[in-house]
């Protein structure tokens, strides 16, 4: 069996090679013949005929994807290389609100979200009368993420219209949208490892002091935790809604129960393995091995 890991042409750091060594490390250990490539060691054409293609150094029988690129996962896929995501999944997820719109009909909690209009003229400003019903709808604070990002980056907790109307000025050529704060899960979140539709691991992250944004990269901190029934099926509904092999989806907890804040079908899993001493990487390799046979 032979597979590649693949990881964005550009990384963001030690942490991006670091994911997919360990990936790597352990597909080797259970068998499996294993490279580490960058995109752009591996490219998708279309020829003049209409034909879509690959280039890779191998013939490949799977790839772990820890990229977001959308053209060159689905033109593997063509080519009858099995990933781990699915490119259509990486898709949703890699925006976060096509993210809550494809799980909008599936029965999971969510927090109520409106996406600000897209613009596309320079030079213009935010409309105020949008803005005005947001900050009447909402409430202050209120969230504003931006569509893509992760680690946090590109979140913002606004506190009154002033500040609304400047990230606005900020985002207004970005896709972006608008979220309720939750005050009871300021600066704390569930962080759910799923694999195969099981959740495997899952930690409270708490944020630095005077932090909103729990994420570990910002400076959060890791704690072991059971979950509920609850928090449990609405993590597992999330992941086999999108049509996940492995994801961390992160849950923010209200006074019903928990509600899902995002899904991320490339989650870092350092972290994680450290706060609650499970090996990810295994039971992840042990998921595609398995499906591959």
């Amino acid at each position: 069996m032979r597979g590649f890991i693949l990881t964005n042409a550009y990384p963001n750091g030690e942490k991006f090679i670091r994911q997919a060594q360990r990936i790597a490390d352990e597909l080797r250990g259970l068998g499996a013949e294993v490279d580490v490539l960058k995109n752009g060691e591996v490219y998708a054409y279309v020829n003049a005929k209409g034909e879509v293609g690959v280039e890779t150094k191998k013939a490949y029988d799977f790839a772990v994807y820890l990229d977001k690129d959308k053209y060159l996962g689905r033109a593997l896929e063509r080519a009858g290389i099995r990933l781990f995501n699915p490119a259509a999944a990486v898709e949703i997820c890699d925006d976060k609100l096509t993210t809550y719109f494809a799980l909008q009909d599936k029965g999971l909690p969510l927090i109520e979200s409106i996406p600000a209009p897209l613009c596309y003229t320079q030079g213009a400003i935010p409309d105020e009368k949008f803005l005005g019903k947001i900050a009447t709808r909402l409430g202050f604070p209120l969230v504003v993420k931006e569509s893509y990002g992760s680690c946090g980056i590109g979140v913002h907790l606004v506190h009154g219209i002033e500040e609304l109307t400047e990230i606005g000025k900020k985002l207004l050529h970005r896709p972006h949208f608008y979220q309720r704060f939750l005050s009871k899960a300021a600066g704390r979140d569930i962080r759910v490892i799923v694999i195969g539709g099981k959740a495997v691991a899952a930690m409270a992250r708490i944020a630095q002091k005077g932090e909103f944004r729990s994420n570990i990269e910002l400076g959060g901190r890791g704690e072991k935790i059971l979950l509920t029934p609850q928090q449990q099926a609405v993590a597992e509904g999330a992941a086999k809604a999108l049509g996940l092999d492995y994801c961390g989806v992160d849950l923010l907890e209200t006074e019903n129960g928990v509600v899902v804040c995002e899904v991320n079908s490339n989650a870092f899993f350092d972290g994680l393995e450290a706060a609650t001493g499970v090996n990810v990487a295994a039971l992840y390799a042990k998921h595609i091995l398995s499906n591959m046979t």
